[in-house]
């Protein structure tokens, strides 16, 4: 995307993988939820991610150990200009789908028309930007973009490639327990609806020897397996159904795994340092909701969180604090001040930044870790006043009508609940209701899906070079779009003139102050509280998988580890 790639032409394999490692075993993975479709490119449904890399591949392959550079997959060349206004690839003519059909252009057509015009609202929104696709002969293809973006050429090379000849467009927006047809290193061998899912890696696959794989999908077998809740799923750890577990509870990580497999050493520990931006979790107001319309009300929501009492009392003092949504690297505008660059993008819009963000003195609010800090409830009192709340017998009211001031937070797993249960007693002492309820997976990821909350849990993963992804997730187009991850309803036109700016910068100092300015106007839009983070990976695996020792940027990645001895 900036600057040059890593690996020079003709080079071996990444630099985050074990090229010997051996091939064979099987990788047993779980998940809390379930799903009622295989197919990951449309809105309908809940499908896993998992079929995404295994079974479908893209023209070319996303390099683990940069910012975002791309390498030749099913592509064989690419051509661009200077000026990024076209983007042109040759299929490599070994490329194959998982039938024998050799890849073509035509699928590369087929794949980018449907997904336009059927696919996620992602996929429609950055192939919309292309005003022209042609076949200009059997292997090649060419996109001639209507638009200035600098990330497109990447984005078009990160495009699924669906085979033309097994697809019907029109039931390709209806679920299905059958994957699509792909010409990756996987296909789906045994399916249990909702509960499993067992991938075999094909002994024909074309692309063994291409320098994107090698040392990479080294198992032959992958299977997942889904559970209805974290604690059955980590009970399942412990006994030996699956191979390795990313950690996420504090509490957890610390008492849990102080068991004989542990204590023997045939279940590993550790930390794990990772090199992208911490991943932001929040819980999210929806602004569609008059509610939450006013930022004051979401402010005082945010004072009434004492992250310092849960860190220590639910979370034995483990968890960071999220603060900026691209904490712990380069593109964070905390504790540094706007540069010239970010004031000159900003100064079309004054009321978007509040001064403490735009100086970088900003953090989020602070308590004494009582749990009962007077100078937080007062904070919030004031902020509800202003906007026409009162506290009257108790419960936070109208000032207006009288009624009372009751959200309800959806969460969709009991360590979600298990936190909202500490903020509802947190918001109890300025007389606020939250009603907290419990749904299971489909009707949480539904509910989330079509925006129907007041209040729900979310966490925004963040790369070294966010593009285009930005306008899904915070675009004022996403807000009134169902499946997109704008899910506070933000519209902003200083965040889509940000977005618009770091999508043309064509230096990196450039583009990192087009980030940071992006970030100050989400921060001050106030639309999220600001929860919490590990500092890097935890992960648990049983001693027969191993790992590189040398880690990507976003840490330890499964299609890298191999079977090792038991």
């Amino acid at each position: 995307m900036h600057g040059e790639p890593l690996h020079p032409a003709g080079f071996a394999h990444y630099r985050s993988v074990n090229p010997d490692a051996p091939k064979g075993g099987r990788l047993a993975q779980a998940a809390v939820g379930t799903f009622d479709s295989l197919n990951p490119f449309i809105v309908r449904g809940t499908a896993p991610p998992f079929i995404r890399w295994n079974v479908v591949e893209s023209l070319m392959a996303r390099s683990p150990d940069e910012a975002f550079t791309c390498y030749g997959l099913l592509a064989q060349t690419v051509e661009t200009d200077d000026a990024r206004t076209y983007v042109a690839f040759t299929i490599d003519p070994r490329a194959r789908f998982a039938d024998g059909a050799p890849v073509t252009a035509e699928d590369v057509l087929f794949s980018f028309e449907l997904l336009r015009s059927r696919g996620r609202p992602n996929h429609r929104s950055y192939y919309g930007k292309v005003a022209k696709a042609e076949v200009t002969g059997e292997r090649t293809i060419r996109f001639t973009f209507g638009v200035v973006d600098r990330e497109l050429p990447l984005i078009l090379a990160l495009m699924p490639v669906l085979a033309k000849h097994a697809v019907d467009p029109e039931t390709f927006e209806q679920t299905s327990f059958t994957a699509p047809l792909g010409s990756g290193p996987y296909a789906v061998t045994e399916v249990k609806p909702g509960e499993m899912v067992v991938l075999t890696r094909r002994a024909g696959y074309w692309g063994n020897a291409l320098p994107v794989n090698r040392g990479n999908y080294n198992f032959d077998s992958l299977r997942y397996d889904f559970y209805r809740d974290v604690n059955s799923q980590f009970e399942a750890f412990k006994r030996g159904l699956y191979d390795i577990r990313f950690e996420t509870d504090p509490g957890r990580w610390k008492t849990g795994y102080d068991i004989p497999a542990v204590r023997e050493g045939r279940i590993l520990t550790e930390q794990i340092e990772t090199g992208t931006p911490k991943p932001y979790s929040a819980l999210i107001f929806n602004m569609r909701r008059p509610i939450f319309a006013d930022a004051r009300v979401r402010q005082a929501m945010v004072e009434l969180f004492d992250f310092e009492w849960a860190n220590e009392n639910l979370y034995f003092g483990l968890y960071r604090r999220n603060g900026s949504f691209y904490d712990g690297s380069e593109l964070s505008s905390l504790g540094r001040p706007a540069d010239a660059r970010e004031r000159s993008l900003l100064s079309a819009f004054p009321d978007a930044v509040l001064p403490e963000v735009m100086e970088g003195t900003w953090r989020a609010p602070g308590s004494d870790g009582s749990g009962r800090d007077r100078e937080t409830l007062r904070r919030a009192l004031d902020l509800f006043a202003a906007a026409g709340w009162e506290l009257k017998g108790g419960a936070l009211v109208s000032r207006a009508g009288g009624t009372r001031f009751a959200p309800e937070l959806i969460v969709g797993t009991k360590d979600q609940e298990r936190l909202a249960l500490a903020y509802q007693n947190m918001l109890r002492r300025a007389g606020v209701t939250l009603n907290i309820r419990l749904v299971d997976n489909v009707q949480f990821e539904a509910r989330k899906q079509t925006y129907d909350y007041d209040m729900v849990p979310y966490i925004w993963d963040q790369s070294l070079s966010p593009g285009n992804e930005q306008a899904f997730y915070f675009g004022s187009a996403a807000a009134d779009t169902p499946g997109t991850r704008n899910f506070m309803g933000l519209k902003s036109p200083a965040v889509d003139a940000m977005i618009e700016a770091l999508l043309a910068a064509r230096e990196r100092g450039e583009f990192v102050s087009c980030v940071r300015a992006l970030d100050r106007v989400l921060i001050s839009a106030r639309f999220s509280l600001p929860l919490f983070y590990t500092p890097g990976q935890w992960v648990a695996r049983w001693r027969q998988v191993q790992r590189p020792e040398q880690l990507a940027l976003s840490g330890t990645l499964a299609e890298s580890w191999w079977q090792g001895p038991g």
